[in-house]
């Protein structure tokens, strides 16, 4: 299938930076960036969990830099990922919220991404697992039943096999590079946010037939057991088990990493765990006496320790920089009755940290943060303020790669913090949004953070609790060196600091960029 051409100016500046990095293909790392799907600070035993061990990536963390300050850049999945690809915040471009089943590539295809930055580089890209970024173009949304055009190949990754939204939204079906797998022609699938028909089997019709009850909107059409938002029929053929994902994307990541392990390579590796609807494959139901959230968790640790066995196979894990990151904070119910709640026991997905998933407060954000390239970062743990938005500028600067003047606006080089080079401080300051286009932030300055919830209420304040929305004021202002769980606001005790505060990230968000 043809790819729709670069636009000239996106093309030339690819041609400009590859001739501008001029660091040998054998000093550049490979780049493994995997990201989890609402894994909390507090979710794996290297950050103090008890009731859960994960061995692997303690393992990795043990090996390399675990962060303190590692945050995310929304606490919602969509601007997450756009912010990681595009090294700029999601909130400057509208219509980056929670994509929807039928939504368009939310990322205009002559942007310049990470991906772009790595081909630039002469590495080899690919991204595995959730994309929830949106396929097809604004105002069409994607052709399910055609070529899902631009899409991943578009903005720079060579090879994707993804799940194209998020698996609690239909369709229950793979993209390999631009075309749904295994899609039978006579079989079309249709995706809609309309009933089909009144016979049509939801999760509200047929709510006594599910294996995975919904506790709220997750009531269209029924996959595998399993209600979800949205509604689609066909496709029977191309249709994948929900206990099968884990084991899929490391099956290929792996035939891909020893397919490319002789040039660089860039993977994008997105697991869908922990995100609803919960259900991990049998050999890890009942591991954990955290029903099948803390299942999760277990199986996405098993996936971290398949890619590590795979680079030690291929004698590649001390030419290899590993980041390992979460899309957002924790939530326990998401819209599923999956025993997250009632089964929690003491717990604490955000480890000290108030707030997850939907939040602006630390534990919507900071989540867990590990770097690691074996022979080159020395183990230990770093207080620096990183984030993934900053990936792209600090692969640039590891790689040699000159960033166009206008690519990447709020991504910063970081790449010494990463990899924990004496003195390295990372970031100075840092906006944190939620899903976006709320005017909600928080706005970290060393250890000072501004909260401005501009709706006048939190989301998902405490995880410990059903899904609630609490009333707050438009700012907060906190020392997190001497509160780091947000419970002391302390705005009117220094007013100078908070009116300071504020007249920065209001200019921040007014402009275009902020590097």
């Amino acid at each position: 299938m043809k790819r729709l051409p670069l636009p000239r100016l996106r093309f030339a500046a690819l041609l400009a930076l590859a001739f501008a990095s001029s660091t040998l293909a054998a000093e550049k790392p490979n780049v493994i960036v995997i990201m989890a799907d609402d894994l909390g600070y507090g979710d794996i035993s290297v950050n103090g969990a008890t009731a859960i061990q994960t061995p692997n990536i303690d393992r990795l963390a043990a090996e390399g830099l675990r962060f303190t300050s590692g945050y995310c850049s929304a606490s919602t999945c969509t601007p997450t990922r756009y912010s990681f690809l595009t090294g700029s915040y999601a909130f400057r471009r509208k219509g980056t919220g929670i994509a929807p089943p039928n939504g368009h590539l939310v990322i205009p295809s002559d942007t310049f991404t990470i991906a772009d930055i790595a081909k630039a580089a002469g590495y080899r890209t690919a991204v595995i697992g959730k994309w929830h970024l949106g396929l097809g173009v604004e105002g069409q949304g994607p052709d399910w039943n055609g070529a899902l055009v631009p899409g991943p190949r578009e903005l720079g990754f060579d090879y994707n096999f993804i799940l194209p939204t998020t698996n609690d939204r239909v369709p229950q079906v793979y993209v390999e590079n631009n075309r749904v797998l295994n899609l039978d022609p006579r079989d079309p699938l249709w995706v809609g946010d309309q009933q089909p028909a009144s016979d049509h089997p939801t999760g509200i019709s047929h709510r006594a037939t599910l294996k995975l009850d919904w506790s709220l909107g997750h009531n269209g059409t029924i996959h595998n057991g399993i209600s979800r938002i949205g509604f689609y029929t066909g496709g029977k053929a191309a249709r994948f088990r929900d206990e099968d994902l884990g084991d899929k994307w490391v099956e290929k990541a792996n035939t891909w990493l020893e397919a490319n392990r002789i040039q660089p390579f860039f993977l994008f590796f997105a697991s869908h765990d922990i995100h609803v609807p919960r259900m991990p494959h049998e050999r890890f139901q009942g591991a954990t006496t955290l029903g099948f959230r803390g299942d999760s968790i277990v199986e996405f640790d098993w996936s971290v320790g398949e890619l590590m066995k795979t680079l030690d196979r291929l004698g590649l894990a001390e030419k290899t920089l590993i980041v390992l990151c979460s899309d957002n904070g924790p939530v326990m119910d998401d819209g599923y009755k999956d025993g997250a709640l009632e089964k929690r026991g003491n717990h604490r997905a955000g480890g000290p940290f108030r707030g997850g998933k939907y939040s602006v407060y630390e534990g919507g954000t900071r989540t867990p943060f590990i770097t690691r390239w074996k022979g080159r970062i020395q183990p230990g743990v770093s207080t620096a303020l990183v984030s993934t938005i900053d990936l792209a500028a600090s692969l640039a600067a590891l790689t040699g790669t000159a960033l166009p003047a206008d690519a990447c606006g709020d991504s910063f080089d970081v790449s010494a913090a990463l990899l924990g080079q004496p003195g390295a401080k990372g970031r100075e300051h840092y906006v944190q949004q939620d899903n976006g286009g709320t005017g909600n932030f928080g706005f970290r300055v060393g250890d000072w953070k501004l909260v401005r919830y501009e709706t006048k209420f939190a989301n998902n304040e405490i995880v410990e609790q059903p899904l609630q929305r609490t009333a707050a004021p438009l700012f907060q202002l906190f020392d997190l060196a001497k509160d780091p769980g947000e419970t002391t606001d302390v705005l009117a005790k220094n007013p100078e600091v908070g009116e300071k505060l504020q007249t920065r990230l209001a200019a921040i968000v007014a402009a275009s960029r902020s590097r």
